[in-house]
């Protein structure tokens, strides 16, 4: 929506394949002891010891999970850095290292691969981690982004998704919705900016939103936090599909129900005055839009004290017999099924 007019184009053809490489990743430090040997050789070489390795990774596709004409490149490499140390987050394990890969038009000059490159190293740098690979190579169709991510973890510290019981806590971090409100007010600035070019966007009153859905962040502070107040999860999820998809997750790994209820889903206040502005009921936005990037875990009873106080954790719910099914508990007490609404990446 904002564009320079004069940007410097410098194609990607003077540096070749690996100019390229060479560039984008001159500045990455290595900071992890388990890093023998990082970018520059046929392969990365880590030394775990005692400690169990984690692996996840995560594709992003232009147009399909980003929109250049609002997503600015820095933001996105910064992003892509997240989604998938969530994944390790969400693991109980410690993100150690990713590798890079990105099939890149030739709309796209140097300059936009350094912005993008630019995020990737913030990142990071934010999250400790060392960037130790990955690969380049022409796209017909814009831009795509795959990330590995690697994390360590002593065995007894992981946790799955298939070890909620009944009985047990549903817990969740931070907030949940304002990721996908962030994107419904982007899309609508898009239009209005696509039929009238010259009315520049206000955003001010959406600053959180956007930030949520532009620039998320992965709650690697939770393993730490939790291991503080001597709890650990019994089974654990990150948010990125929506909260019914993830519950519903955990719920079939682990052969329990749940039951949901609505008045304890966090929310916050300028996510609740968007819904509004844009008539669209705020629970279902909670627990279906996804991207929020948060961690859903579940509890034992006993451990309920321990979280109780902290104002990171918000208990939810509770864990069922299997047979009780899962459901949405409304502030009218009503009791409705849960059903996976959230992202589904194969839906026509």
């Amino acid at each position: 929506m904002i564009e320079d007019k004069n940007p410097q184009r410098t194609s990607l053809s003077q540096l070749g394949e690996f100019g390229l490489i060479e560039h984008l990743t001159k500045n990455f430090d290595v900071k992890q002891q388990s890093t023998l040997k990082s970018i520059g050789d046929d392969a990365a070489v880590l030394d775990f010891r005692d400690k169990k390795i984690v692996v996840s990774t995560d594709l992003l596709i232009e147009g399909v999970h980003f929109d250049l004409s609002y997503m600015p490149l820095r933001h996105l490499g910064y992003k892509a850095v997240v989604v998938n140390v969530s994944d390790i987050c969400a693991m109980n394990a410690k993100p150690t290292q990713i590798t890079v890969s990105i099939a890149v038009s030739n709309r796209f000059p140097l300059e936009a691969l350094e912005e993008l490159f630019d995020g990737i190293i913030l990142a990071s740098k934010f999250y400790n981690i060392d960037v130790i690979g990955g690969d380049t190579t022409s796209s017909q169709k814009g831009l795509i982004i795959s990330i590995t991510a690697l994390g360590e973890a002593n065995e007894n510290e992981i946790v799955y998704r298939n070890g909620a019981k009944q009985g047990d806590l549903l817990v969740v971090s931070g907030d949940l919705g304002s990721a996908y409100m962030g994107l419904q007010v982007l899309e609508r600035e898009k239009q209005v900016f696509q039929v009238n070019p010259n009315n520049q966007p206000d955003l001010d009153a959406y600053t959180y939103l956007i930030e949520r859905q532009l620039r998320p962040e992965a709650r690697h502070d939770i393993k730490d936090l939790l291991a503080k107040l001597n709890v650990k999860p019994t089974s654990m999820i990150d948010i990125s599909d929506g909260l019914s998809s993830e519950i519903i997750h955990i719920c079939k790994q682990s052969a329990v129900g749940c039951n949901l209820y609505e008045e304890k889903i966090p929310v916050d206040p300028q996510f609740i005055n968007v819904c509004e502005e844009f008539n669209i009921d705020s629970t279902t936005v909670a627990i279906n839009g996804g991207e929020d990037y948060e961690l859903l875990f579940t509890i034992a009873m006993e451990d309920f004290d321990k979280i109780k106080a902290n104002p990171n954790f918000t208990v939810i719910g509770h864990m069922v017999q299997e047979s009780e099914g899962i459901h949405l508990i409304t502030r009218a007490n009503t009791k409705i099924p849960l059903k996976a609404r959230g992202w589904n990446a194969l839906s026509e």
